[in-house]
């Protein structure tokens, strides 16, 4: 078994580390490079960086803020927000990613993940995907734009195009548990990981460290992200670290 990686993410708007609820009430948190140095101090095995409010702006990501980061960290970078062409996927690796997260820009140009896996490796493409559950349809739907615009996109065909497409890894959110604390959306990625073969980023609901044993146990995801948890203080790296080992499940 491949171990289990944790990650936590750092939501960046204006240059700040942020935190919300469900997307909204951001709160800031504190400066990114010193909130990545720390988490590299703990143990963290990624880090993943969005830049959350960069298509809203119609803007780019930071490159600044990215170079700081990578200076200061030696883990995985996956960086995302503002990415819209393989100059911005480029930019992002030349800064210091290691992987380039594409969330809004993939559902208007899809060819935008084969372009970048063409020239930079399935490896270095996150698909990124914010899901919403449709209660009337029971069906999850795709959000773009910090999850601000719902698309009629159906997540699970969603996520087995991008793979299709060329994109190495999963990103997805339950916006409906992010922020919230009350655990991942077990069956959600259930149903994605019967339906694709790339390894999947579970993100959003992360509150105690039972979480994290039942999202890689009963949803055999291979990475769960977690911020508010992580910011706070409330758990340390190591924290889920030791009691995922005590719950067998491979970590590094």
């Amino acid at each position: 078994m491949l171990a289990k990686r944790i990650i936590p993410c750092l939501d960046v708007d204006d240059g700040r580390v942020k935190k919300g609820i469900n997307f909204v009430n951001l709160t800031d948190v504190g400066d990114p490079v010193a909130i990545a140095a720390q988490y590299q101090k703990q143990g963290a095995d990624e880090l993943v960086f969005l830049d959350i409010s960069a298509t809203n702006e119609k803007r780019k990501t930071m490159l600044d803020v990215v170079e700081q980061v990578s200076q200061e960290v030696f883990m995985p970078l996956t960086i995302g927000g503002g990415v819209s062409s393989v100059l911005d996927i480029q930019n992002l690796l030349r800064a210091g990613a290691d992987k380039v997260a594409i969330n809004s820009a993939a559902i208007d140009n899809p060819e935008l993940i084969s372009q970048g896996a063409k020239k930079f490796g399935n490896q270095c493409i996150v698909s990124a995907i914010d899901v919403k559950f449709d209660a009337a349809l029971q069906k999850y739907f795709v959000y773009t734009h910090g999850g601000k615009k719902k698309t009629n996109l159906e997540a699970i065909a969603w996520a087995k195009r991008v793979v299709e497409l060329g994109a190495g890894e999963l990103l997805v959110t339950g916006m409906d548990q992010d922020g919230t604390k009350n655990g991942f959306n077990i069956s959600l990625y259930q149903k994605l990981n019967q339906a694709v073969n790339v390894p999947i980023i579970a993100s959003g609901g992360a509150g105690k460290l039972q979480d994290f044993s039942e999202v890689f146990l009963k949803a055999k995801v291979d990475g769960a992200l977690a911020a508010s948890v992580f910011h706070y203080g409330e758990l340390t790296i190591k924290d889920v670290k030791q009691y995922l080992n005590q719950k067998g499940v491979v970590v590094r």
